[in-house]
């Protein structure tokens, strides 16, 4: 089915889709998503370097692990989050879920997995 620009359900992707485009990798879905992988990584990061017992600071190559995540994210991963949130019905435990499932193959990120979205909330990982 064609959707005309009458049937569009806002005039972002209505008559002014063509002046918007440049926006849709920032502000759709995929952009949130996006972000949401970005402040778990970097908070991931801070709370290493926070000096918690039992978790050292991540090493040069870890972080940049994480940071390649960030870096690399694309429509696939996006796409794989939305399946895993198809089972958890919930969007931020789904980034969570998928972020773990990237470092696992790590084994310096495995044994911090679990600190992964430590002492956040959803509202915490979609307002910073």
């Amino acid at each position: 089915m064609t959707i005309s620009t009458l049937m569009a359900l806002s005039p972002l992707d209505g008559r002014y889709a063509a002046k918007v485009t440049a926006l849709r990798p920032l502000l759709s879905e995929y952009g949130l998503m996006h972000r949401r992988v970005q402040v778990e990584i970097e908070w991931l990061i801070a709370l290493s370097d926070a000096g918690l017992d039992g978790f050292a600071p991540l090493s040069e190559a870890a972080r940049g692990l994480l940071r390649s995540l960030i870096a690399r994210f694309s429509e696939a991963d996006a796409r794989a989050i939305k399946d895993i949130e198809k089972t958890t019905n919930h969007d931020v435990k789904a980034v969570e879920y998928w972020l773990k499932s990237r470092v696992e193959h790590d084994a310096e990120l495995k044994a911090v997995c679990e600190f992964i979205h430590f002492a956040c909330t959803s509202e915490d990982i979609n307002n910073t």
